[in-house]
């Protein structure tokens, strides 16, 4: 167990999570370089699946980044065919976002990428769950300091 205020690198939590977060990612590259998507577009992608059409605002929420970070995503995910965003009639200000034809399609060779990953990894079901739930309240946690900070 490192000490409290170590400064040592290896013993911090931060570090620990980018280098995982950086093998993963490399991990998924090429997975994803067949279905023509980054990363970050992959996800995008996820959530359009997952819950069809959604306003952007939405859509930023989810997946917990900022409009500024979202919307050159939408943008190449548009010009690739791949999606398609419109003015909702019911509020001018919300812009939806829905999976094209093309989207959908995409969906069906995606849906080997988490397995893929899986095998690659040599992580198992209840590992993954495991993982998956503490890193979670990791980051609520996290969220939660923040935003106790900034009050």
């Amino acid at each position: 167990m490192p000490a409290e205020g170590s400064l040592l690198l290896d013993d911090q939590l931060c570090f620990a999570l980018y280098a995982a977060q950086r093998a993963v990612t490399a991990a998924y590259r090429p997975l994803l370089d067949e279905l023509g998507l980054t990363y970050p577009q992959y996800l995008v992608m996820l959530l359009l699946w997952e819950r069809g059409e959604t306003t952007v605002k939405d859509l930023a929420s989810a997946l917990r980044l900022d409009y500024g970070t979202v919307s050159p995503l939408l943008k190449r995910l548009e010009s690739a065919g791949l999606l398609r965003r419109e003015r909702s009639a019911q509020d001018e200000r919300s812009v939806l976002v829905a999976p094209t034809g093309r989207g959908e399609q995409l969906r069906e060779r995606a849906a080997r990428v988490p397995g893929a990953l899986l095998a690659a990894t040599g992580l198992g079901g209840p590992e993954i769950v495991r993982l998956r739930e503490e890193l979670w309240r990791l980051a609520d946690r996290a969220e939660e300091a923040a935003a106790d900070r900034t009050r």
